[in-house]
């Protein structure tokens, strides 16, 4: 294969090049990695900016790498801030807010907020996660140990003489998993959560797997991004400094002792367990990688889901909101932007503009307060929204979702399309009124609510492992995020990270995914009147192949007219999902494919928001890869992560009346 990136691999080097640049590097593959989520989405501010909504106290560190025993021996560093005058401590007591972090608790970010929260009168404590940092221990991606290393940690906490035995957590990404996992033990004192943009609902549908399919590009990705900055040897730290993530994508899969996370045996163990580990079994219902299976024993408080559209737990942080609702008395909230990883501060996304409505300005700290003050401290005269009078907040309903779309598809002047949107607040998921209304995939490449006739028969495509369909956009927690075809560039536009055509790690060739031999399209004509999609999208299809196994895919694009910025349009991914044909029966137990015989298969794609306005055109592209975001399907039906070759495989989706696949939108009544 061709790729963007065709450096020498860690693996294949005898010494270590030491360009000047290699500690900048690794510096931007990490934030291009992990953006804002590093920093539980809060960025650092100057003097007066920190200075601004400070409360009466000042902020004081009385503890630093306190070292907290666990149930089992191993010691976890710890920080302690506490409201302080004069720098003597106040002697409270204070409620607490806990941070649990595998990305240093020293972080110039989550220092500046924990201070924050200090001076409003808070107890706050940092905790570098087991294994990493100045915590001791071995340090396993999603381990067993997150669960109960938070009960002892709270359990710690109600033993402080200035604290309160009320605890809230709060943090991102990962900072949400060590939350929802805490909350899963029902530890005493525990009051309340914000969980942002995490809290990994169940890894084999998202984040590890996705319906079968390993989610190459994220976990790979940060496994590299994370050991150059905790390895050991430093040495080692200046290699993978030089050498971005991409690099080792074409060298997957892994064998064990032969790969770059081998110089770290814990990385590399808990890497390769994912890589190979296909079926929801005891691996899946683990309590380090699942909630589904924990929400009863899940402790009764009040929770902030927080998710974006372009974020990679969309589907886990709308499910979980769901669920609990149904099974707590405590109030569940649940916000959702029009945000990447991280990105709830902004009102764009890479090359997309949403309007300036869309960034919650005040989220890494106000907004946070107005929380903790209404569910520590009973303050509840406060609006979660208060002050912002563009979202409706709490009262109106525990939902509160962005729509995206309704711009006019212009550039604006940061040379971004601006496609624009507005809030909405509801009483329940899926919004009352939602009808999910089937578009049917028709010979020809059209996509219509009414059925196909009974001759319309079916579409076939090659798809060629050696060739997979590159990732554009979609939503993902790392270097690629959300992005479409800019057609009068004739590049695709990236939305943060990738490379600056939008290609990461694949091959270059110029088409948009449209254009391939190997993507089908189905698409409408010029909506009359405007759709408003909001709610679950599935795609159910009816398939065969000429392999015993394959991967399908599919993605709903918001097609834009062509205008003075755009003459030939732009073609924007509102949502994509993947399904491992394996897995089309049952996640518990693969089961391969006949080739030639005809299966259903139902293809989940992400949760989504979006008004398609008249004039534009809704599309469906059907295919079966998109890398490196997932790991190609050899289409051998070798055992996940061990196939040994790679061969072509002859698709087919069937659209005939007797075998009417479609897209089904939940459309809104207008």
């Amino acid at each position: 294969m061709r790729y963007a990136y065709d450096v020498p691999r860690i693996v294949a080097r005898r010494g270590m090049r030491r360009a000047p640049r290699g500690l900048a590097l690794l510096g931007a593959l990490w934030l291009a990695a992990c953006g804002d989520a590093i920093r539980s989405g809060e960025g650092t501010l100057d003097a007066a900016a920190d200075a601004a909504g400070r409360g009466p106290y000042d902020a004081l560190q009385v503890e630093t790498d306190l070292m907290v025993e666990m149930r089992d021996g191993v010691r976890l560093a710890t920080d302690v801030y506490r409201p302080s005058r004069e720098y003597e401590p106040v002697d409270g007591p204070f409620p607490v807010l806990l941070h649990r972090t595998p990305y240093d608790k020293t972080s110039r970010g989550l220092v500046d907020q924990a201070r924050w929260f200090t001076t409003h009168g808070y107890v706050v404590v940092l905790q570098d996660t087991r294994g990493l940092y100045a915590s001791e221990g071995t340090f396993q991606k999603y381990h067993e140990f997150d669960a109960p290393d938070g009960y002892d940690t709270i359990e710690w906490l109600a033993g402080l003489d200035y604290a309160e035995p009320s605890v809230g957590m709060w943090g991102t990404s990962y900072g949400a998993h060590t939350q929802a996992d805490a909350a899963k033990l029902n530890p005493p004192g525990l009051r309340t959560l914000v969980l942002t943009m995490g809290g990994l609902s169940d890894a084999w549908t998202h984040k590890v797997r996705n319906h079968g399919a390993l989610e190459l590009g994220q976990q790979l990705g940060w496994a590299h991004l994370q050991l150059a900055a905790v390895a050991d040897d430093p040495e080692i730290r200046l290699r993978l400094a030089e050498e971005p993530p991409s690099d080792w994508f074409p060298d997957t899969p892994f064998r064990k002792g032969e790969n770059p996370l081998s110089v770290a045996p814990n990385f590399e163990d808990y890497y390769l367990t994912m890589q190979n580990h296909g079926d929801y079994d005891e691996y899946f219902r683990g309590i380090g990688r699942n909630w589904v299976e924990y929400y009863d024993e899940t402790s009764d408080v009040p929770m902030l889901h927080v998710g974006g559209w372009y974020d990679s737990y969309a589907p886990g942080t709308i499910q979980s909101f769901v669920e609990l609702s149904r099974r707590k008395s405590s109030p569940m909230t649940l916000l959702m932007g029009p945000w990447t990883h991280g990105g709830n501060s902004r009102s764009h996304a890479g090359d997309i503009e949403f309007g300036a409505e869309a960034a919650v300005e005040d989220f890494s700290r106000e907004f946070h307060l107005r929380w903790f003050d209404r569910h520590l401290r009973g303050q509840r005269a406060n609006d979660l929204f208060e002050s912002d009078d563009r979202l409706a907040g709490e009262a109106a309903g525990p939902v509160t979702i962005f729509v995206m779309g309704g711009g006019d598809g212009r550039r604006d002047g940061n040379g971004r399309l601006f496609h624009g949107g507005e809030w909405r607040t509801a009483q329940s998921w899926p919004l009352e009124g939602t009808e999910a209304t089937p578009f049917y995939l028709r010979a020809g490449g059209g996509l219509t609510r009414e059925a196909p006739a009974a001759d319309e028969g079916s579409t076939s495509y090659t798809y060629d492992p050696e060739h997979p369909v590159p990732t554009i956009g979609g939503a993902f927690s790392g270097a690629l995020k959300r992005g479409g075809y800019d057609q009068r560039e004739r590049t695709f536009r990236s939305l943060e990270g990738g490379s600056e055509n939008g290609f990461f790690a694949s091959e270059v060739d110029g088409r948009r995914t449209a254009d391939r031999p190997d993507v089908l399209v189905f698409e409408t004509g010029p909506l009359a009147e405007d759709l408003e999609v909001i709610g679950p999208v599935t795609a159910t299809l009816w398939t065969s192949s000429s392999a015993p196994d394959t991967d399908f895919t599919a993605k709903l694009v918001d097609v834009y007219p062509p205008n003075e910025d755009y003459p030939e349009g732009f073609d924007l991914n509102i949502t994509d999902g993947i399904l491992r044909a394996r897995y089309r029966d049952s996640r518990e137990r693969e089961e391969l494919m006949t080739p030639g015989e005809v299966y259903e298969m139902e293809i989940r794609l992400f949760p989504t928001a979006n008004l398609f306005r008249a004039g534009h055109r809704i599309r469906l592209e059907i295919s079966s890869s998109n890398y490196p975001r997932f790991d190609v399907n050899p289409n051998t039906g070798e055992p996940l992560g061990r196939h040994t070759r790679m061969v072509p495989a002859d698709n087919t989706v069937h659209h005939a009346a007797a075998r009417a696949s479609a897209i089904h939108l939940p459309l809104q009544r207008r």
